[in-house]
């Protein structure tokens, strides 16, 4: 009777965990994580793509020793700065998103100062490696929204009644998101 009893116990347990939603939030937690890893994989693209955008330009732009040299420090400490996905908080992705907006920033300087080298430009190698850039921003931009939209999601679930409940029991707590750069909201001045 007593083995009974506890077989019932169990199974009202597991059903009841299951109905306030442990599952779908380990679920979402999974999804969050693996949009986190292809965030990860997309700047990692971008950080594969400037030993040769420097290598290209060092040839053909040699006073331009100061900016190459920024981008490469730039990229050092962008690629050291890595967030487990365990703490996906939004303290560790600012940290996260402020080394990677420093590397953004002296890649645009380095991408300006090429104007001035006409015979750079035309270099197939260097449009190729540009174009690459470009396009790994874009991908940089749409794994980043994914990953906020399935973060928001996760929020959601963790945060509503009685999934509150749950989820504070064990340990599920809120995640971080991307957020706008400060000073993204302004246009650029531009003046001839």
């Amino acid at each position: 009777m007593n083995r009974l009893l506890i077989a019932i116990i169990g199974l009202f347990t597991a059903l009841s965990f299951s109905s306030c939603g442990y599952n779908t939030m380990v679920s979402k937690d999974e999804n969050v994580k693996a949009k986190w890893a292809q965030v990860e994989n997309a700047y990692q693209r971008r950080a594969d793509l400037i030993p040769n955008l420097v290598s290209t330009v060092k040839g053909a732009a040699q006073h331009e020793q100061g900016t190459l040299t920024a981008v490469v420090e730039a990229r050092a400490k962008a690629t050291s700065v890595s967030v487990n996905p365990e703490n996906l908080t939004e303290e560790s992705i600012a940290e996260f998103q402020k080394t990677q907006d420093a590397l953004s920033q002296s890649i645009g300087r380095l991408l300006v100062s090429v104007e001035a080298y006409p015979d750079l430009k035309a270099n197939q190698s260097f449009q190729e490696l540009q174009a690459q850039l470009e396009g790994t921003e874009n991908r940089i931009s749409v794994e980043r929204r994914a990953y906020n939209e399935a973060v928001q999601d996760y929020n959601t679930t963790v945060r509503s009644f009685p999934n509150n409940i749950v989820a504070g029991m064990f340990g599920f707590k809120s995640k971080g998101t991307f957020q706008a750069t400060e000073g993204s909201d302004k246009a650029p001045t531009v003046s001839f």
